[in-house]
């Protein structure tokens, strides 16, 4: 779900991880209809990569 709020809202995904500030700059870059290819493609990397994290640290706690 979270990925698919990345390709059509790139800064409410950051804001879905904890990461307001990441997500005002991903919404200044979206303004621009340039901005929105490399915003969504931010967007979902960061929120792969979220994933990733929460994988760890399940791991390790184990």
């Amino acid at each position: 779900m979270r990925l698919l709020i990345a390709l059509l809202l790139p800064w409410f995904a950051f804001f879905t991880i904890g990461r307001p500030f990441a997500g005002i700059v991903c919404l200044i870059l979206q303004i621009t209809l340039i901005g929105w290819v490399p915003a969504a493609i931010w967007a979902a990397y960061a929120v792969s990569q979220y994933h990733t994290d929460q994988k760890i640290r399940r791991a390790l706690r184990s």
